[in-house]
């Protein structure tokens, strides 16, 4: 099945690493013009040299995904520059793990305004247009963490199971109107951050997964690449469990 987003915009939050990283990549390869948000200038420069010199032309804009007016702002900027967005991927989100007796206000505040807030920041401004030109696919990026729960993360799991809360009201609200919204969930994927973890940890969690290794960014990126394409049009509301059989419901 070839997957064709030739003449398509789509933004990415958190597209500069990880699993953003491959999904702006996946995206761009079907032939989406695809956009990002960036916090660290450094580094997004970084990507944005090294994704160029294999060919892809990202547009990147600096813009905390917790600031209503900057996100609008850069959704007006992108709209202008590559033309309408068709797809939103929510993927920008962050973890600040601690048991709820020891968590500060701080610690539930700032995940749930980056993971949470950021869904309202990001689709709000766009979903009238989707619904007007009649095509959209908004691709929400949870975890395995939002569908069972993990000690030490009742800030990051709150989030992430309320990104589907959002996923399935949203996609009702919009089901008519040509416009699509689902989930995916991860489970543990060899990223940068999850590599860093100590091997002896890390044989640990795979040990846990039963068919015996960490996912890949790539099969994620493919996963949110088909709920993006034409081919998923009857598939909405849904929640892709994304974990190599770790947690099954």
């Amino acid at each position: 099945m070839k997957i064709d987003l030739t003449g398509k915009v789509a933004l990415v939050t958190g597209g500069t690493g990880g699993i953003g990283a491959a999904i702006c990549e996946s995206l761009a390869g079907a032939g989406a013009k695809v956009a990002t948000n960036y916090r660290n200038e450094e580094k997004a420069q970084e990507w944005l040299k090294e994704t160029a010199d294999r060919g892809f032309d990202f547009k990147a804009y600096q813009v905390d995904v917790t600031d209503t007016e900057g996100c609008a702002k850069m959704i007006a900027q992108i709209e202008e520059e590559l033309g309408p967005i068709d797809i939103i991927v929510n993927n920008a989100g962050i973890t600040w793990d601690t048991t709820l007796r020891k968590m500060t206000k701080e610690k539930w505040d700032t995940v749930l305004r980056i993971n949470l807030d950021s869904l309202f920041n990001i689709t709000q401004p766009v979903i009238e247009g989707m619904t007007g030109r009649g095509w959209g696919r908004i691709v929400n990026i949870s975890s395995i963490n939002g569908q069972k729960g993990q000690i030490g993360q009742t800030n990051y799991t709150t989030t992430k199971a309320g990104m589907h809360g959002f996923t399935m009201s949203l996609a009702q609200e919009v089901a008519r109107k040509g416009v699509t919204v689902n989930t995916v969930s991860p489970g543990y994927i060899a990223t940068e951050m999850v590599m860093a973890v100590p091997e002896d940890i890390r044989n640990q969690i795979i040990a846990g997964i039963p068919v015996g290794r960490l996912g890949t960014p790539e099969e994620i990126a493919a996963t949110v690449t088909f709920l993006s394409s034409e081919q998923a049009a009857f598939v909405t509301g849904a929640n892709f469990a994304q974990n190599g059989g770790q947690h099954m419901m």
